[in-house]
């Protein structure tokens, strides 16, 4: 059961970084750039693309909550079987979860929909020799906002990955652990039931001669 736990944990939490990296095509133009490599170009490509996201179906923004609760009750499940490994590991891993939801909850998901949820498309037609109005200083802030909160996500859920790769290997090793000890304790017990047939052997063997000595007498 505690593999299973595990398995669903690492799933929902490596489903969910490839979501946030799927945001890496518009967070890559304004993340580490020095303000003359921020053109208002990069500036509104990376908002166009988080104006569409705010306009995606509704039903798959459910699902994806759906599958966020479920990694966050698989580890709060593993979590409570109280064993020491659990409670370094899957504290560590719920605290990391926890604050990732919190930076998506209260930071990107308020910023989303306050900013580029009513964002017009400001691309022209390019036959048309038209070219983009220039990016809303109001906009620059938030744009740039997204793109480390994302990030932060990433690197928080990482580290959830990391906690529970770790568990997984402390408690093969103590697989291993108990195994060997299990295997010595067979060796012994070989061993001392060979001991005590000889002995056993050895009883009767005097016991018959002492017979013999007897009935010669």
């Amino acid at each position: 059961m505690a593999g299973l736990r595990m398995s669903v944990a690492v799933s929902v939490t490596a489903f969910l970084l490839g979501l946030l990296f799927t945001h890496w095509i518009a967070d890559s133009l304004t993340l580490w750039k020095s303000p003359e490599r921020q053109t208002d170009v990069r500036l509104w490509t990376a908002a166009t693309y988080y104006a569409i996201l705010t306009h995606g179906p509704p039903e798959l923004a459910y699902f994806y909550a759906g599958v966020t609760l479920l990694g966050a009750a698989t580890i709060l499940w593993s979590l409570r079987d109280g064993r020491a490994g659990n409670l370094m590991f899957d504290g560590g891993s719920i605290f990391l979860y926890l604050t990732a939801l919190a930076v998506y909850t209260y930071s990107v998901l308020p910023n989303l929909f306050a900013n580029f949820s009513t964002l017009p498309l400001p691309f022209t037609n390019p036959a048309a020799g038209g070219s983009l109005p220039p990016f809303p200083l109001s906009l620059r802030e938030p744009t740039l906002e997204l793109a480390s909160s994302h990030l932060i996500c990433c690197v928080v859920l990482t580290g959830v990955l990391a906690l529970q790769a770790g568990r997984w290997w402390a408690e093969q090793a103590d697989i291993d652990e108990d195994d060997g000890e299990d295997a010595d304790a067979d060796e012994t017990g070989l061993d001392t039931g060979a001991e005590t047939d000889k002995t056993a052997e050895d009883a009767q063997g005097e016991l018959r001669r002492r017979e013999k000595a007897k009935a010669k007498a």
